[in-house]
C-alpha cells in the first residue's frame, strides 16, 4: 500500500507516532488510508453543506474497511465574486486547487482519495489533481440547489442577474428586487440551472469518476447523502485493485464526456476545463474535435437558462443516465468506457430509463440537430471561440452589426446598464483572456444586462473573455489569440461591422487587410493592468483559452 511510506518498518516509528497522535490505533494502522478531500467552506452558498457530505463519505469507508483522512482546500464563489476584482482570481484558483492537493496528496501518501467537490472551479481543479496524482480515486459533489420561486414561477441565477437590468429600465420595484433577494436561492447547492458548477459535476459521471445522479441528485435530500455513504464504500473496491483515473480516462471516455457535454447543453466552460483535464495525462482535447463532435450529437436537453427546466427535473426523468442511453442507444455513446463502478458503460446503461420525451428529448425529436456548443473560426478567432449556441435565440444566429469597444468588462457593463447600447450593435470586450484580464473573468454582468434590458433578441457580445454557465444569447467568448497576445479583436474600432454566423461557425472583422495591417503597425499594446501577486505570476505562464488556458513549464 503507498501508505505503507508512513506507517511500515523500524525506521517509520516517528512517522507512526505522529499517526498516534490523530488517535489512530494499532489494528487502524493495517488498513488502507483514504483522504477524504473536501472543498467545504462557510463562504460558498454550494459548499457549506459538505461537511455532512464528508462525513457520510467517512461512514462509507469505516465501513469498508478503510481509514478516512479528511483535510480542506480553497474555492471561490462565482457568484460572489462576480463584477469585481475576486472574479480575476476565479479561473486562477483551479490551478491553486490542483497544485494544493498535489501537494497534500504525495506529502502525505494515501492508498486512495474520495473527492468532494461541488461549485465552479473546484470540480476540474480536483480532476485535474487526481489524474496528477494518479492513486485511486473517485469524486461525489454536493449536488444542486433547488430552483427559487418568484411571483409563481421557479427562478435560478440567470434571473437575478437579468433583474438588475430590468431595474435600471423600471420594469422591476425594489419590492420584487427584494423578493428576489429573499427567496431565489432556497439553500445549500451549486446553482440551479446548468451553469458551469453543475455541468462538471454532469460530466465528471460521463468520465466514469463517479456514480450515476453525481450530477443531478439535489443538495438537499437523503439520496445524496447515501450517495456519499456508497462512494466511501466504493473507493476501497478501487485500492483493492489498484483502480486509477488513467485506467479510466481512456480517449473515449473523453468522447463519451463531449457527447455528452452537447447534448445537455452545457457551460462554454466546460470547453476549458475538460482540455485542460486532459492535459493532465498527456492528452490533447483541441476545438476542432470539440465541433466535430457538436456536429455530430444532437442536443437533447435543454435547462435554465437556455429554457424553463431545472436540474431537478432532469434528476427526475433519470438523470445524465438516461441522456447517456438515448446516445448509447444510436452509436454515439461508447458502451467499451470504463468507470469506478467496476462495470463497462453499456452495462451500466442496460437498466436505466429511456427518455421522457419532454425533459430529455428523445434522439428522433432533439431540440437541434447539433449540440449546444459550437466553435467558431475566422480572421477574429483562427485559433477558436466558443458559443453556447443551443441558449442563442433563433433570429441571432446571424447577425451583423456595428461594433462598440470596450477594453473592460467594467466599462461595457457601465455602458449597458445606462442605456448606451443599441438595437443592433455588437459589444466588444478585448483584454479579459487569460493573460490580458489576467485570469479570462466570467462576463455575466453585462451579458445578463443584455438580456435584462429586453436586448438578448437584438444585441450580440464577442470577447476573448469568458462567460458564465448562466449566460444566453449570442454571446461569443475564448476568442484566441486574445488581446493582450495582440490578437485581431486588439484593432477592432468603434463602428466596424462585425459578421456573426454560429451556423457556419464563422466570426469576421469586416475591414479590409490593409487597413488591419495599417492599425497593427500603430498598436501599443495591451493596458496596463498594474497586477501584483499571484496574478502577475499566472499571467506570465498562462496559455491561451483554446489551450485550456493551462500553465505552461
Amino acid at each position: 500500500m503507498r501508505s505503507d511510506a508512513i506507517k511500515k518498518g523500524s525506521t517509520r516509528l516517528p512517522h507512526r507516532a505522529m499517526l498516534k497522535a490523530l488517535t489512530l490505533t494499532d489494528a487502524e494502522m493495517e488498513r488502507p488510508f483514504v483522504a477524504v478531500v473536501n472543498s467545504k467552506s462557510d463562504l460558498i452558498p454550494g459548499h457549506i453543506h459538505l461537511g455532512d457530505i464528508a462525513e457520510a463519505v467517512k461512514a462509507g469507508i469505516r465501513m469498508a474497511g478503510g481509514v478516512p483522512f479528511e483535510f480542506n482546500n480553497i474555492g471561490v464563489c462565482d457568484a460572489l465574486a462576480m463584477s469585481h476584482l475576486g472574479m480575476k482570481y476565479s479561473l486562477p484558483s483551479r490551478e491553486l486547487i490542483a497544485d494544493g492537493i498535489e501537494s497534500m496528496l504525495i506529502a502525505n501518501p494515501m492508498d486512495g482519495a474520495v473527492f468532494i467537490p461541488n461549485c465552479d472551479k473546484t470540480v476540474p481543479g480536483m480532476l485535474m489533481a487526481a489524474c496528477r496524482v494518479n492513486i485511486p480515486s473517485i469524486f461525489v459533489s454536493g449536488g444542486p440547489m433547488m430552483a427559487g420561486k418568484f411571483e409563481g414561477r421557479r427562478i435560478a441565477g440567470s434571473d437575478l442577474t437579468e433583474a438588475v437590468g430590468k431595474y435600471s429600465k423600471g420594469e422591476y420595484d425594489d419590492a420584487q428586487m427584494k423578493e428576489l433577494e429573499d427567496h431565489a436561492c432556497p439553500g445549500c447547492g451549486a446553482c440551479a440551472g446548468m451553469y458551469t458548477a453543475n455541468s462538471m459535476n454532469c460530466l465528471t459521471e460521463t468520465l466514469g469518476l463517479a456514480f450515476p445522479g453525481n450530477g443531478t441528485i439535489p443538495a438537499v435530500v437523503s439520496e445524496r447523502r447515501r450517495l456519499a455513504k456508497e462512494t466511501g464504500m466504493r473507493i476501497m473496491e478501487l485500492i483493492k485493485h489498484n483502480t486509477r483515473p488513467s485506467d479510466i480516462l481512456a480517449d473515449r471516455a473523453f468522447e463519451n464526456a463531449l457527447r455528452a457535454e452537447m447534448a445537455i447543453g452545457c457551460s462554454t466552460n466546460t470547453l476549458l476545463h475538460l482540455p485542460a483535464i486532459a492535459n493532465e495525462l498527456n492528452k490533447k482535447i483541441d476545438l476542432g474535435y470539440a465541433d466535430k463532435i457538436s456536429r455530430e450529437t444532437p442536443q437533447l436537453c435543454k435547462l435554465n437558462p437556455a429554457a424553463a427546466a431545472y436540474i431537478e427535473d432532469l434528476h427526475s426523468v433519470g438523470g445524465v443516465s438516461a441522456i447517456l442511453k438515448e446516445l448509447y442507444n444510436h452509436g454515439l455513446i461508447d458502451g467499451g468506457a470504463a468507470s469506478v463502478l467496476g462495470i463497462s458503460f453499456g452495462e451500466m446503461l442496460a437498466n436505466v430509463r429511456p427518455a421522457d420525451g419532454v425533459v430529455i428529448r428523445r434522439f428522433e425529436d432533439p431540440w437541434r440537430g447539433e449540440g449546444g456548443l459550437a466553435v467558431m473560426r475566422g480572421n477574429l478567432c483562427p485559433d477558436g471561440a466558443v458559443v453556447k449556441q443551443g441558449a442563442v435565440l433563433e433570429n441571432m444566429l446571424r447577425h451583423t452589426g456595428p461594433a462598440r469597444v470596450f477594453d473592460s468588462e467594467e466599462s461595457a457593463s457601465e455602458a449597458i446598464y445606462s442605456g448606451k447600447i443599441q438595437k443592433g450593435d455588437v459589444v466588444v470586450i478585448r483584454y479579459e483572456g487569460p493573460r490580458g484580464g489576467p485570469g479570462m473573468q466570467e462576463m455575466l454582468t453585462p451579458t445578463s444586462m443584455i438580456a435584462g434590458r429586453g436586448l438578448d433578441g437584438h444585441v450580440a457580445l464577442i470577447t476573448d473573455g469568458r462567460f458564465s454557465g448562466v449566460t444566453r444569447g449570442a454571446c461569443v467568448g475564448h476568442i484566441s489569440p486574445e488581446g493582450a497576445d495582440g490578437g485581431l479583436i486588439s484593432l477592432i474600432e468603434e463602428g466596424d461591422r462585425i459578421s456573426i454566423d454560429i451556423p457556419s461557425r464563422r466570426l469576421e472583422l469586416l475591414v479590409d487587410d490593409e487597413t488591419i495591417e495599417r492599425r497593427g503597425q500603430n498598436w501599443q499594446g495591451p493596458p496596463d493592468r498594474k497586477i501584483s501577486g499571484y496574478l502577475k505570476r499566472y499571467a506570465k505562464m498562462v496559455s491561451s483559452a483554446c489551450e485550456g488556458a493551462i500553465l505552461k513549464d
